[in-house]
């Protein structure tokens, strides 16, 4: 669905992009992440026609998106960073004013606005001033608005940025809902969190450049720091364990230890017959594997001053 083949942009003498490739398929979720100033937005305002690159291709359903921008357009949805709405207008004027600006018919606006009220779940606020709107609501009706042109790719750039956990994990549903239509998104977020839960693929970007590309999965097994925890019932069990499997880290107080895994589920089970050879029963098991904060700490060496969110 999209190409991006050697992508550059500068300004003045600071290089935003250093040659991107990128490969997105359709239907799917595709999250960009990076530290401030890596290139994200410049990669979204480029794919979408705002701004023009310095050198490379990028293509979407094969359409160029320097040589033939209307027909992009035509293509694509765009939800910026913030809220694009009239808040002196209803729900429903919003989407008339965005189906006049499609050059749609009455009917079909009548249609397609109805559609997206029920969708969106915005029927009961759809006579409300937009005004009075929470910040879920008005980013749903944003995300509705997008949709009105029924477009086949949707660039979402930091959607759920301010709201609620609440709100964000509904938008993070509309997200799911919109891919599995076959709506190909195109992602970016400063939570970590939402990468992880809604992305089929991941690219990080740092300083200009593509760093790690895979699915979440694959970017954490990336990374070290993935351990099995394992509990014992006395201290007789906890040193017998400790011994067969030469456990690195041991929690005497807890009669815990801690053992290098991978995450497969081979490797657990190898583990677990060792236990069962040494006559060894723990109490309890858990896996910690590294998740994408780890990830992205890992591969940009940026200082995580929030722990869960970048941008």
């Amino acid at each position: 669905m999209i190409t991006v083949t050697g992508l550059h942009k500068s300004y003045r003498d600071k290089v935003v992009l250093a040659g991107i490739d990128l490969r997105i398929a359709e239907g799917t979720i595709f999250a960009l992440l990076g530290p401030n100033g890596a290139g994200k937005t410049t990669t979204v305002q480029i794919l979408s026609t705002l701004i023009g690159a310095d050198g490379g291709e990028a293509r979407i359903l094969g359409r160029d998106v320097a040589r033939e921008p209307d027909a992009v357009r035509a293509l694509i949805g765009v939800t910026g960073q913030f809220s694009a709405v009239d808040n002196l207008l209803t729900g429903q004027e919003n989407l008339n004013l965005m189906a006049d600006l499609h050059h749609l018919d009455k009917p079909t606006r009548r249609r397609r606005t109805a559609e997206l009220l029920q969708r969106f779940d915005l029927t009961r606020e759809a006579g409300k001033p937009v005004s009075t709107y929470s910040g879920g609501l008005r980013r749903r009706l944003d995300l509705a608005m997008t949709l009105v042109g029924d477009p086949r790719v949707i660039f979402l750039d930091e959607p759920t940025t301010g709201l609620d956990p609440r709100s964000r994990r509904g938008m993070w549903d509309v997200i799911r809902d919109l891919a599995a239509a076959g709506i190909t998104i195109f992602l970016t977020t400063q939570y970590l969190e939402e990468a992880d839960q809604l992305a089929d693929h991941i690219a990080l970007l740092d300083h200009g450049r593509l760093v790690a590309q895979g699915t979440p999965d694959e970017l954490k097994r990336r990374v070290p720091g993935g351990h099995v925890r394992l509990q014992f019932a006395d201290a007789d069990e906890f040193q017998f364990a400790s011994q067969a499997l030469d456990a690195p880290v041991r929690d005497e107080a807890a009669l815990a230890i801690q053992v290098p895994h991978d995450g497969s589920v081979r490797s657990l089970r190898a583990l677990l017959d060792q236990l069962d050879h040494a006559s060894v029963e723990a109490v309890s098991l858990s896996v910690h594997q590294p998740d994408l904060d780890d990830v992205f700490l890992a591969l940009t060496g940026q200082p995580d001053r929030e722990r869960t969110t970048v941008r």
